[in-house]
């Protein structure tokens, strides 16, 4: 058995060497020389098979954390040339930001928004249950508020340079985020992404009515969607990736061939198969082999 061992590391770094090779002999594994992808990233090819695969997880998710380094262990395989739909949570993964909190501080009840957004993202409460108590609270606000939110949002660190690695191969990508379209259709335009799913804000004579206007995206119709656009583009769950931080987006990150817990509670990061806590989204790239 084969498989890729990633480091991605903010900063200019020696390799954790030793650590790295105490790790896997302790599982059979033996590796090969680092290849560097850039000055903080490398990638090593591994042989053999682990005796304890979640134990492997948990030793490099500590070894990762301790050094402020992600670490990444994938099965070598040919699906990695071979990605053909990227599908991305929207607020806290594509953006710096809960957008239905940003509303809530121009409404004037961000506390009482925030505790549930925070509940709700560990998956403490049911997200549709805390949706729609988040989105009552903003009735009355004015549609102008949508406008004044969007231009205050930042980027995640490394999201253009992702999208734009990821257009030359060949990789449709979509939003698929239990946030609101009017902010998923700006992200859109800005990064050229291809498909948007995202909620419908209601609004009437100029304000948030406090409702949504069609049906809920939950985690079930996250995951429903990229199956869909999977079959529509006729390729294989194991050519999709996904990307999210929250508990709505680990039925989709499970689904995917590469399901990537992104700067995520540590609930979803203990159930993805893969985690990024520290670097950027063009680490995405890295995995992928990509160098540059």
């Amino acid at each position: 058995m084969s498989a890729l061992l990633s480091l991605l590391s903010t900063r200019v770094i020696d390799p954790p060497l030793s650590a790295l090779h105490s790790l896997c002999e302790r599982q059979g594994l033996t590796a090969s020389l680092p290849r560097r992808l850039s000055l903080g990233c490398f990638e090593w090819q591994l042989r053999g098979h682990p005796q304890d695969l979640a134990a492997l997880r948990t030793d490099l998710q500590m070894l990762a954390d301790k050094q402020s380094i992600d670490l990444v262990y994938q099965a070598d395989s040919a699906a990695r040339k071979h990605y053909r739909l990227a599908v991305f949570d929207m607020d806290s993964t594509l953006i710096k930001a809960e957008v239905i909190d940003e509303l809530a501080r121009e409404a004037g009840v961000f506390a009482e928004v925030a505790a549930l957004t925070e509940r709700a993202m560990r998956g403490e409460i049911d997200f549709r249950q805390s949706f729609t108590a988040r989105l009552a609270l903003l009735r009355g606000l004015p549609e102008s508020a949508l406008q004044t939110v969007f231009e205050r949002l930042r980027l995640m660190d490394g999201a253009e340079r992702l999208f734009a690695g990821l257009k030359p191969l060949g990789i449709k990508t979509a939003i698929l985020s239990g946030g609101f379209d009017y902010f998923a259709r700006g992200l859109q335009q800005r990064l050229g992404i291809d498909w948007i799913l995202a909620n419908e804000l209601e609004i009437k004579d100029g304000k948030l009515t406090g409702m949504a206007g069609q049906k809920i995206v939950d985690a079930n119709a996250k995951a429903q969607r990229l199956s869909e656009l999977a079959q529509q583009q006729g390729v294989q769950l194991s050519q999709c990736i996904a990307v999210g931080d929250g508990a709505n987006d680990l039925p989709m990150l499970k689904l995917a061939g590469l399901g990537i817990a992104y700067h995520a509670k540590p609930k979803v990061k203990a159930q993805a198969q893969h985690a990024i806590s520290h670097f950027g989204l063009d680490g995405l790239l890295y995995l992928l082999g990509l160098a540059g």
